[in-house]
This record gives C-alpha cells, sequence and structure tokens, in this order.
C-alpha cells in the first residue's frame, strides 16, 4: 500500500487537472479533424487512446521532472515532500517506473498512421526538454505550452494523416492558453525560485502578471476566434464561446500573486476552460 501511495505522488494521478490539460489538447485536434472526416467510431476509439495516452506520458513527465528537479524540490516549500526529494523513493526505481510508462505509451502511439507515431515520438524531444528551460530561460513556460499542446496536432494527424492550417491555428491559440496558466501556476513557488534562481514567466512579469497572464489569454481567444472564422461556423455558435472566455476572465480576476492559494484556484479552473473549448469546438459538426 505505502508503494502504491508513493507511485500516485510520484505521478500526481491524485491532482488529475495535469493529465485532462494534456488531454483537452489531444480532444481538440481530434474533434477538429472529426469536423471533416465523421467516422464516428475512429472518432470515440481514439478519443480514449488519447485520454489513456495523456495520464501515462503526463505520469512519466512527471517523474521525470522530479529526478530532474530534485536538488531544487529540497528547497522549495511545496514541493519539498515529494518522493524523489525526500529520498521515499530512489532514482533507479523512479526510472524503471519512466521506462515502463514510455512503453506503454508507445504501445498506444502505435495504434496510430505512421505520421502521428513519428511526431508523437518526436514530441520525445520537447518533453524530455521541458525541465531544463528554467535553468537557462525565463521563457519555461513557451517550452511547455509547445509540449503539451502537441496532443492537437497528432490528434489531427491521427484522423486527417496530414498538416493544415487549422491545427496550427488552433496549437498556437494554445500555446498562449499555457503560457497563461502556468505563469499562474509559477506565482505559487514564486519567493522560493527567486532564492534558488529558477526562472518564469511568473518571475520575468512579477510587476505586470495581470497584463501578462490577460494579454495572453486574450491572444488564445483571438486565435481560436480566427479559427471559427476561416473555418465559416455556423454564427449562432459563436454563442458557445462565452463560456471559455468567462472562465479566462474570471482567472485573471480571482488570483493574487501574494496570495498561492487563489493562483492554484485559478489555475485549476482550466480544466473547465479546457473542457468549454471542446464543446465550443465540437458544436462545429452541427454547423
Amino acid at each position: 500500500m505505502e508503494k502504491l501511495q508513493i507511485f500516485i505522488q510520484l505521478t500526481r494521478l491524485n491532482k488529475p487537472v495535469g493529465f485532462l490539460l494534456l488531454f483537452w489538447p489531444c480532444a481538440w485536434g481530434l474533434t477538429l479533424a472529426y469536423y471533416y472526416n465523421r467516422e464516428t467510431i475512429l472518432y470515440l476509439k481514439y478519443i480514449i487512446l488519447f485520454f489513456l495516452g495523456s495520464i501515462l506520458m503526463r505520469s512519466a513527465g512527471c517523474i521525470f521532472n522530479d529526478i530532474a528537479d530534485r536538488d531544487f524540490d529540497k528547497k522549495v516549500q511545496r514541493t519539498k515532500k515529494r518522493p524523489i526529494a525526500s529520498g521515499k523513493i530512489s532514482i533507479l526505481n523512479a526510472s524503471f517506473y519512466i521506462a515502463l510508462l514510455c512503453m506503454l505509451s508507445l504501445f498506444i502511439l502505435l495504434q496510430f498512421n505512421f505520421l502521428t507515431v513519428a511526431l508523437g515520438i518526436s514530441s520525445m524531444i520537447l518533453a524530455f526538454t521541458y525541465p531544463f528551460m528554467k535553468r537557462i530561460t525565463y521563457w519555461p513556460q513557451l517550452f511547455l505550452g509547445l509540449t503539451f499542446n502537441w496532443g492537437i496536432i497528432i490528434g489531427w494527424t491521427s484522423i486527417a494523416n496530414d498538416i493544415s492550417a487549422e491545427p496550427i491555428i488552433l496549437y498556437i491559440a494554445a500555446i498562449f492558453w499555457t503560457l497563461g496558466y502556468d505563469t499562474i501556476y509559477g506565482l505559487q513557488d514564486m519567493g522560493d525560485d527567486e532564492i534558488i534562481g529558477i526562472k518564469s514567466t511568473s518571475i520575468k512579469f512579477k510587476n505586470s502578471v495581470k497584463i501578462f497572464v490577460g494579454t495572453c489569454y486574450s491572444l488564445c481567444v483571438l486565435f481560436i476566434l480566427i479559427l471559427y472564422f476561416m473555418m465559416e461556423i455556423d454564427k449562432y455558435l459563436l454563442v458557445l464561446s462565452i463560456f471559455f472566455i468567462l472562465s479566462l476572465i474570471y482567472q485573471i480576476k480571482i488570483f493574487k500573486i501574494e496570495n498561492p492559494k487563489s493562483c492554484l484556484n485559478a489555475f485549476r479552473i482550466n480544466n473547465l476552460t479546457g473542457f468549454f473549448v471542446f464543446i465550443f469546438t465540437f458544436s462545429f459538426i452541427f454547423s
């Protein structure tokens, strides 16, 4: 039982918002492709596969991140009790879990076409580079956006088997979304991060963080609406965009730089934001 608890803590399975934020972009890309190719059984099958893949890859990513950041985590109040930082599990055993999770993820990836497999494997470069970005740049959130939203591209290619402007526009929108929400998330550790030398957009824009997050979210909405008008979707469906737009506005309203709990609460709302964008995208098929 203790080993199971350590595994759950290590993979953050007790904090599902993380793998859901990885899954929603996959669902967006799949749904966008489904608009052009109405193979319902294939769509439902791939939704399930991407959901499972998101859990597995996010779990592997968390473990790798904890191995890379173990010395930093020991010095941060919020992370010092993580299994690797606190010595509850060895790096060797943690690495075994990474290998196992990646093998399971590869098995799922191999269910798709060759283009999707190639793009999925190439994303591993981003996934395993991201943890080191906070050491060299104030923009690790940008690298997280590139990584976490790659599912839009492979979700699209899994059905369409090509690359098109539509998923690229949605991918850009999602990158700005991640830039915003991970900046909010990073505010929780800003004091400790500044002391130990970790860089982030939270620190870079700490004096105007709401303006920065608001700009990122505005650009996210802009690119989603560009996609909407480019695809000439029924104008009455535009009303559904209100839900994800309001969720972004509400986040900006409630988070306070001096209140870490408010930042965590605002960050968690992004699970709803991802769901609302999914519903908005799914509504396209009714146009």
